[in-house]
């Protein structure tokens, strides 16, 4: 005697292959057959043209209600009679959702995986829509509602039309997140600044661009504005230079402030040496002279900000152990000499320094060039110059 559970089991087999074994019958049958079969099962009162039962006066109720309930028994026959049909339409749809899920999360058969994770998601759920999409317009041809397909894809093509404009921006932004996923060209934890917002990037979503910013604030761009916005990226290369101004005295020594300064900025831990430490004179005044010293850090394994505060503190510390003033507000009286009194002596320095450098600056050409080597396979349209390195 078989046990109660296989029995059962029997049973659910049996309910789960009945709307199969639905399909296939109606499929065998012909179209004339199930319509006949569709007619008999209808009653009379169905299918009778409405236009030829007249209600019975409004003085009558119990003849109008007799007349509403034989309608209402006509549509409940008649819907009886298509259940097998709205049955198979349903599961055509079950299966279809089921199917389009099932292959939206095996992309990689398919081919279809990307690294990006945002394009991941988008391929999902067009190839779900569209497997499901096609599974109802196959449950409506089941259910000859062909005009129904026709109509509600009109209808859609208006609403479309309509959503379009009422939610421009929307659409403007979620396009923007899929051209910015494709581009890439900013990645997470990156230091970049767009249209004037400083921060690091957190995040890229369907509508916006997701940035925290250095005093730890989360900013969100629209994706449209990121796309359309001037994009500055410190992080993708990883040197850096930083540089600071230095005020000295009229009267004071350019070759040794300088001599001393560079030494002290070269010897600070994270300063490269190639590109070395630079310096060039900014201003010379009656205000004194203005010195502006610049050095390069790797931000992967420096903090800039660091580094030149760091370089800043040495160069003060060495300027005031070795004697370099600061510009001071001071009034000189000159007397005047008599004849024959030699002029004081100043602090002179030779004008021809046959140490000056006057060359190009080289310092990110090798960057330069390796970006410019990148840029190559990505159709660049500017044409080298005969100066280009």
């Amino acid at each position: 005697m078989p046990a109660p559970g296989s029995r059962s089991g029997h049973l659910v087999r049996l309910i789960l292959l009945l709307p199969l074994l639905l399909a296939c019958l109606l499929a065998a049958l012909p179209a004339g057959a199930m319509q006949a079969a569709a007619d008999d099962a209808t009653p009379a009162s169905a299918t009778a043209e409405p236009a030829a039962e007249l209600p019975p006066p409004d003085t009558d109720i119990r003849g109008r209600f007799d007349f509403a309930f034989d309608k209402a028994a006509a549509k409940l026959a008649e819907v009886v009679a298509k259940l097998p049909l709205l049955l198979v339409a349903l599961l055509i749809v079950t299966l279809a959702a089921w199917l389009g899920g099932f292959v939206s999360r095996r992309l990689h058969l398919l081919r279809l995986r990307t690294d990006n994770p945002y394009m991941d998601g988008l391929i999902r759920n067009v190839l779900r829509a569209l497997i499901t999409l096609f599974g109802v317009l196959l449950a409506l041809n089941l259910l000859n509602a062909t005009a129904l397909v026709t109509a509600v894809l009109g209808s859609a093509g208006v609403v479309g039309l309509v959503l379009g404009f009422a939610f421009k921006d929307i659409a403007e932004n979620y396009v923007a997140g899929v051209l910015l996923s494709l581009r890439q060209p900013f990645a997470p934890g990156e230091h970049v600044v767009i249209d004037g917002n400083e921060g690091k990037v957190v995040a890229l979503h369907s509508r916006a661009t997701v940035l925290m910013t250095l005093d730890g604030n989360e900013l969100r761009l629209p994706n449209a504005l990121v796309f359309k916005a001037i994009v500055l990226n410190y992080s993708r290369n990883p040197k850096r230079r930083f540089d600071f101004t230095v005020a000295i005295d009229g009267s004071q020594s350019i070759r040794v402030s300088h001599a001393l300064a560079i030494e002290q900025v070269r010897q600070i831990e994270g300063v490269l040496t190639d590109p070395g430490p630079s310096w060039s004179v900014q201003e010379f005044s009656a205000a004194g002279i203005v010195l502006r010293f610049f050095g390069w850090v790797d931000q992967r394994e420096s903090d800039l900000g660091k580094v030149r505060s760091e370089a800043i503190r040495r160069v003060k510390a060495a300027f005031a152990r070795a004697g370099i003033e600061a510009p001071r507000t001071t009034y000189h009286v000159l007397t005047a000499r008599e004849p024959g009194d030699a002029a004081p002596a100043g602090h002179a320095e030779p004008i021809h320094d046959a140490d000056a450098d006057t060359s190009v600056n080289r310092d990110i050409d090798e960057q330069l060039a390796q970006a410019q080597q990148a840029a190559d396979g990505d159709n660049n349209l500017l044409e080298p110059t005969a100066d280009t390195p």
